[in-house]
């Protein structure tokens, strides 16, 4: 006994397979359409409530992934307390670093970022900008 003639068979799966197929296009569109941007990476101090965020370039201006910048601070009471910080840059450039101190001993803090024989700084001074941007752009010594 058979159900449904071969015909119609094969043309009931070829529309299935149409419909899912087109399923699979809209979910993989909509996938596309909400990517979220990548994320920073981020070094909490937990020391205070400023931050910066830099975004590390090379001498043409393209951003540099995985360059390393380090920040050694003394704050606190007679700057008893130290503290040395480090953060990789994403693949846009980009790094934070939160919950620095408003206050530091011998302000201000110098950020070096280095990306194997490239070098580069940038200068902060949490109070007179708690929340900041800042540049860094690497050289060949």
């Amino acid at each position: 006994m058979e159900l449904m003639p071969k015909r119609k068979r094969f043309t009931c799966g070829l529309l299935w397979m149409a419909i899912l197929i087109a399923t699979g296009l809209q979910t993989g569109l909509r996938a596309q359409s909400t990517q979220q941007p990548e994320s920073v990476n981020v070094v909490d101090g937990a020391a205070g409530p400023c931050s910066v965020e830099f975004t590390v370039a090379d001498a043409s201006g393209k951003p540099v992934y995985a360059a390393l910048i380090n920040v050694h601070m003394a704050y606190g009471f007679m700057g008893l307390r130290k503290i040395d910080l480090s953060v990789y840059t994403n693949t846009a450039g980009k790094a934070r670093f939160t919950g620095l101190p408003e206050k530091i001993q011998k302000p201000p803090l110098v950020f070096r970022a280095s990306k194997e024989k490239e070098t580069g700084s940038a200068i902060y001074n949490p109070a007179t900008e708690c929340q900041a941007k800042h540049d860094i752009m690497l050289k060949k010594p």
